[in-house]
């Protein structure tokens, strides 16, 4: 992982947990802070923020109750995620109105799932060669590569990819130095796919995070004309709507290596709760919700596209170092 977006993710998952005090241990209300001599008002001192709080019992209590700290999840998990699924639109509508206390603030949501996509991706490492393939080397012999990663071609195989592309001409308007710089490139990630994979990896955290930006922009285009929604509304859906998704795409690569294709049966999902979650939200009609999915539909397969070729014109460049 990057580690910009592992530190965020580190910050943000520090925030669903959180440290049960015992209100047996609490200090009582006028008794001075131990660090400020401010007389305590309540559990923290309003001073110096230190907890009121007497630590002089037995160090095996003490161990459970870090124990218990570490594994008490965040209260509001358990109200935030099920909504993200089943009540969506009520989910973001509620934070948009001000009811925020009682839900995951949505940026460490998305950071953090963010980071379990990854995750989950990096178990079940994908390939170049998910499908039979065929390449055609120097001498006009066909060879046929089926479900190999590029790490698992043996020495013949691989010598006949690197021979597939140093015969491999191009019908793209580039000039020869493009394709010089491509070939060599391609025969470098056959050297070392390891190297590329990790490549793409950690450029991969940088690419999807600018999916939330994008995903923002594009639903401000879709309600350019409805003034009543301003920037900000629509980043927090963005916002709720990636983490679903990504959740979902979390599921599908974990469940992949147990039930195979039918994990992707779960991506179904993704276009009924955006309908469920834009209507929730924005209030449209059947037929104006339809058509904004469409509008981003085609935007996002635009964006992807080009975040993914980006991705990838990154990965290889960074295999010339």
């Amino acid at each position: 992982m990057s580690s910009e977006i592992e530190a965020a993710a580190g910050a943000a998952v520090g925030g669903f947990f959180k440290f049960r005090r015992r209100a047996e241990h609490a200090l009582p209300p006028g008794t001075p802070c131990a660090n400020c001599a401010t007389p305590l008002m309540g559990p923290w001192c309003y001073q110096c923020g230190q907890v009121g709080e007497d630590f002089h019992r037995s160090v095996w209590k003490l161990i459970g109750e870090a124990f218990e700290g570490l594994l008490h999840f965040d209260g509001r998990m358990w109200t935030t995620l099920p909504d993200l699924f089943r009540h969506p639109g009520r989910l973001t509508r509620a934070y948009l109105d001000g009811h925020r206390a009682p839900q995951i603030p949505p940026f460490r949501l998305f950071l953090v799932v963010l980071v379990l996509v990854f995750f989950a991706g990096s178990l079940g490492r994908g390939s170049l060669f998910n499908s039979n393939t065929t390449f055609t080397d120097g001498h006009g012999h066909r060879l046929t590569v089926k479900s190999r990663t590029l790490d698992q071609l043996t020495p013949a195989e691989r010598a006949n990819v690197k021979a597939s592309i140093e015969s491999g001409h191009t019908d793209l308007a580039v000039g020869q130095g493009a394709v010089v710089w491509l070939k060599a490139r391609m025969t470098k990630v056959l050297d070392d796919p390891q190297r590329f994979w990790l490549i793409l990896e950690s450029w991969g955290e940088r690419f999807a995070f600018l999916t939330l930006p994008m995903a923002t922009i594009l639903i401000s285009v879709a309600f350019v004309f409805q003034r009543r929604f301003f920037i900000f509304d629509h980043a927090i859906f963005s916002l709720h709507s990636l983490s679903a998704v990504g959740l979902m795409v979390t599921a599908t690569e974990a469940l992949a290596p147990l039930i195979g294709d039918a994990a992707g049966l779960i991506l179904w999902a993704a276009p009924v709760h955006l309908f469920v979650h834009m209507r929730g939200v924005y209030r449209t009609s059947v037929i104006g919700t339809l058509l904004r999915m469409a509008f981003l539909f085609v935007g996002s397969v635009i964006v992807g596209g080009v975040l993914f070729l980006g991705l990838l014109l990154v990965g290889l460049n960074g295999m010339g170092a």
